[in-house]
């Protein structure tokens, strides 16, 4: 089977989320030009670069996290675990810009070091990100959408003491949830290493 913009009548939905998977979860912390925490999951997320570390995260729809990101210069990221997919689930809700999520779904709010926006106290890991861009996407006619990338620089890094196991930081302990298709996720509950040609690539 193969298709392009149509899809064909053997399916029912886009299969391409379900295809790019899985996707780590951007749970991504910002506060409103009034001071109102958000907080909201994306699973259009992931690693850009290292040394200088960045991550990056896309909006469909000129959302809360993505605006908040962009005018106020800054964001965080916290790591979802298994232990926490309930509340991430409840901050993916539609809210109007005074509700603060992380009071919604009974989260702890950690005040971060570097920067103005809020993480979440009880994720194994956070990041205190500085927006480096924030972009309108456009398709290849060039016309432009209502989605949007944004990136930013993480200066600040939170691990809980309990995931650092042998001088690293333990993902499986962690067990972070993934975003595969449709209503579909999945957790990390088993690890292996594989050599690499050059093994001071990591």
């Amino acid at each position: 089977m193969r298709f392009g913009d149509t899809l064909p009548p053997e399916l029912d939905h886009d299969p391409f989320k379900a295809i790019l998977t899985p996707r780590p979860i951007g749970w991504i912390g910002s506060r409103s030009a009034g001071g109102v925490a958000n907080l909201a999951p994306y699973s259009f997320f992931c690693g850009v670069c290292a040394k200088p570390n960045m991550i990056g995260f896309a909006s469909e729809g000129l959302k809360h996290s993505f605006a908040n990101a962009r005018d106020r210069g800054c964001f965080t990221f916290s790591l979802v675990s298994s232990g926490l997919v309930q509340h991430m689930n409840v901050t993916s809700s539609a809210e109007d810009e005074e509700v603060d999520e992380f009071d919604l779904a009974g989260l702890t709010k950690a005040e971060c070091v570097e920067i103005d926006a809020p993480f979440v106290a009880e994720a194994p890991a956070a990041l205190e990100c500085v927006t480096i861009s924030a972009t309108q996407l456009k398709d290849r006619f060039g016309t432009p959408l209502d989605r949007y990338f944004l990136i930013g620089e993480v200066v600040q890094t939170h691990i809980r003491d309990e995931f650092i196991r042998n001088r690293r930081f333990d993902t499986k302990a962690a067990q972070p949830v993934s975003r595969l298709g449709y209503f579909d996720y999945a957790t990390v509950t088993e690890t292996w290493e594989l050599d690499r040609p050059d093994p001071q690539i990591l």
